[in-house]
């Protein structure tokens, strides 16, 4: 009995994470790029978020989840309470069906994020890769896809996939009726399964949802605008971070818990705002707001 109450106890603490830390219960186990073993090692973490806007710091967000997209609608319901932000330029981690669906909900707030797969469609691999939905003519009219061999994939029926965090995914299922023989089959399937590969079709699950609002975010970030914006938001929000780790020599939190923490990055914030106006006093760039483009 002792041992299922302190069982219980530990589930409780860590909710939905898959992880934490025993001496900060706060904390999440995370994989951390500065890896001095180079073997993969986990180290407790928080997830630390930024907003800049004109080279400052004005929002901040600390959580204990291992991935961006999780964070995104609490950050931008933390910033809305704050400011009346007009425009939201995000890096691929952020990328999720449901952060879409939050932005579509306020249309007031004009999205620039470059979808997870954009820097990879434009290497060779992927281009030749059968197996990937991309690379398979679709026919609105039949709604079905072709694979490389001249098979037809139709659509089998839809389903409803549930996130973690509760959103539901509607995903429509299409599948081939005949792969018996092909002789790609091997390169085409690529799911891991129980079933024997001689007895599996080619499946595919998409969200045509997801599908739609990822393609017409890829033209829209590949415009002058989109790209002046993705540019300046790698300079700006990932400077912060090179120039607290690096001039700052800050690679650690000295507290524990998410409050602390958060308490301690604030601080830290302020800090850097300051730095960063006496830097733009002494280059003469007070007033400016983005870098431009460098022209070829």
């Amino acid at each position: 009995m002792r041992r299922i109450t302190e069982y219980l106890r530990k589930i409780r603490i860590c909710g939905d994470r898959s992880s934490y830390c025993k001496t900060d219960t706060e904390a999440t186990f995370m994989r951390l790029k500065e890896d001095h073993m180079c073997n993969g090692q986990l180290k407790p973490a928080y997830n630390v978020n930024v907003a800049t806007v004109s080279e400052y710091i004005v929002g901040t967000y600390v959580s204990a989840d291992r991935t961006d997209t999780k964070t995104t609608i609490p950050f931008m319901e933390k910033l809305r309470s704050a400011y009346p932000v007009q425009r939201v330029v995000y890096d691929s981690g952020y990328e999720s069906e449901e952060a879409y669906r939050y932005f579509e909900e306020h249309p007031q707030i004009d999205l620039y994020v470059k979808p997870a797969n954009y820097e990879q469609k434009k290497h060779k691999k992927y281009k030749t890769d059968i197996s990937r939905r991309e690379n398979m003519a679709y026919d609105p009219e039949a709604d079905a896809y072709t694979c490389s061999q001249g098979k037809l994939l139709h659509k089998t029926g839809v389903r409803n996939i549930r996130t973690s965090t509760g959103y539901v995914s509607e995903k429509t299922v299409y599948e081939c009726a005949d792969c018996a023989g092909c002789p790609c089959k091997e390169k085409c399937i690529r799911s891991k399964s129980k079933v024997s590969l001689e007895e599996r079709s080619k499946r595919l699950e998409v969200s045509r949802y997801f599908a739609a609002q990822r393609q017409a975010m890829e033209q829209k970030i590949s415009a002058e605008e989109g790209k002046t914006l993705r540019m300046n938001r790698s300079i700006q929000a990932e400077g912060v971070f090179a120039y607290t780790k690096t001039d700052l020599q800050f690679r650690r939190f000295m507290l524990c818990g998410t409050e602390k923490v958060g308490a301690e990055w604030s601080l830290l914030a302020m800090a850097y705002n300051i730095l960063r106006m006496h830097h733009k006093v002494q280059s003469e760039r007070l007033g400016t707001h983005l870098f431009a483009m460098k022209k070829t």
